[in-house]
């Protein structure tokens, strides 16, 4: 069997879990395919522009194993992670090279969380699909409007470019990378070894804070905002919403929806359902009760935007996420 050359890309500032998680399912499959006896399965090397150690954007100082390679046929997978530090990797005239001419060259190219950034600068990702972390997802698309960003999946593959998520999702992608080369039972194995999901069940949203709108800048407004998040099973039509904001009802819909970025009513629901996961997670409450606690008409409504918004209903999203030992609801 060939052996697989993955490079790990470095820079100051990088995230060290998009860095490390990778490289231990690829590591962990060599280990593998070689108790195996089928030979070599993958050689993991870090590469950076120069030969100084990298601090990670957690203080963590990693040692790359060589400088960014010349001959970038020799690279299987080049893997880009993310971190606080890559616009200012970006800049960096060496490594905008390297990417320009990975695609091509290298078998396949991978982003991990916010790496998808330098990929994107270097135009990697035009009219192409990809992700990132949840978080950056309207960034990436407002800052590269020719990359057809998709904010839920753990990963996405678009030819030979492979984008993930955010942080540990990285190593979702290289699980599927090695099931890829070698087949699903290697995978399964590492998944099992790192206790991991070889197929994650649902998207980003179930791992992501649902209050994403934006705090709105006039203050009745915020008011609101503040109410309802205080208040999570109150009256929160738009119609009394707007009279606590004294304001017609029409206007106030346009100026929310403005302000926050999201229209009021579905605001109200954002904040009801992330009311009701911490529930789940935390307590053995019926979902029926949760479902009254937290302003839902009914369990079956509640169910019904549990799967529209985290495509899973409300108990198997306990089942997968809830705390244990769970905390008793009161009588």
């Amino acid at each position: 069997m060939q052996q697989r050359s993955v490079a790990i890309l470095l820079y100051d500032g990088v995230q060290s879990l998009d860095v490390t998680g990778p490289l231990e399912v690829f590591s962990g499959a060599d280990t593998a395919l070689r108790a195996r006896g089928a030979g070599p399965g993958y050689r993991v090397r870090t590469i950076a522009s120069a030969a100084a150690p990298v601090r990670c954007e957690s203080g963590l100082r990693l040692i790359p194993d060589g400088p960014l390679p010349r001959a970038l046929e020799a690279i299987d997978t080049l893997i880009v992670p993310g971190g606080h530090g890559r616009a200012q990797a970006a800049q960096d005239p060496a490594l905008r090279r390297l990417l320009a001419h990975a695609h091509g060259r290298c078998r396949r190219v991978a982003s991990v969380c916010t790496g998808s950034f330098l990929l994107a600068a270097a135009g990697l990702l035009d009219g192409r699909r990809a992700t990132t972390h949840w978080a950056y997802a309207a960034e990436l698309a407002r800052s590269y409007p020719q990359v057809a960003v998709e904010p839920d999946p753990i990963f996405v593959t678009d030819g030979s470019i492979w984008t993930s998520a955010g942080v540990t999702a990285g190593m979702d992608l290289a699980l599927a990378l090695v099931e890829e080369d070698h087949d699903r039972e290697l995978a399964l194995l590492i998944a099992r070894h790192l206790v991991l999901f070889l197929r994650r069940p649902g998207n980003q949203s179930q791992f992501s804070a649902v209050m994403r709108a934006q705090q709105p800048r006039r203050e009745p407004l915020r008011e609101v905002q503040r109410e309802v998040l205080e208040d999570v099973a109150g009256r929160h039509t738009v119609e009394a919403m707007a009279e606590r904001a004294h304001m017609s009802a029409r206007n106030f819909a346009r100026e929310f929806r403005a302000q926050t970025g999201v229209t009021p009513a579905r605001y109200v629901e954002s904040v009801r359902l992330e009311a009701a996961r911490r529930r789940l997670e935390e307590t053995a409450e019926p979902v029926q009760g949760i479902a009254h606690s937290c302003g839902f008409p009914s369990a079956e409504a509640m169910r019904r935007s549990f799967q529209r918004t985290l495509h899973v209903g409300p108990s198997e999203y306990r089942r997968r996420f809830r705390s244990a030992p769970v905390r008793r609801a009161p009588h």
